[in-house]
């Protein structure tokens, strides 16, 4: 069996802001989590050139790819992580649709 599948690779952005992280903390001490990142992405929008960061973006998106290609070549399947976000909102309407149809017999058997 094939191990976990690969994490997403990280945006440019995200490369950007984990390496200037602790620098905004340090210019804004005491600042929350959230404004941190609100400070975080003001400063990204406010970059001309984000090439380098994108471009270390693409080279971990194509890794990123590569390992994919070979954890579902091992045998790797995407039933996991999208069959759960699917299969939690399903169930409740599959136990009303049970509940519906025995609701149904029973009172087919009773008349």
């Amino acid at each position: 069996m094939a191990g976990e599948r690969p994490k997403r690779p990280l945006s440019g952005y995200m490369l950007w802001l984990n390496e200037h992280r602790e620098q905004i903390k340090k210019e804004n001490p005491g600042s929350k989590v959230t404004e941190i990142a609100k400070r975080g992405g003001e400063m990204w929008r406010a970059i001309k050139d984000k090439s380098e960061w994108e471009q270390k973006a693409l080279k971990m998106k194509e890794e990123y790819n590569k390992a994919v290609k070979e954890y579902e070549a091992n045998g790797g399947t995407d039933t996991g992580a999208g069959k759960k976000r699917k299969s939690k909102a399903a169930k409740p309407a599959k136990k009303a649709k049970k509940k519906d149809t025995s609701e149904e017999e029973e009172e087919e058997e009773s008349e």
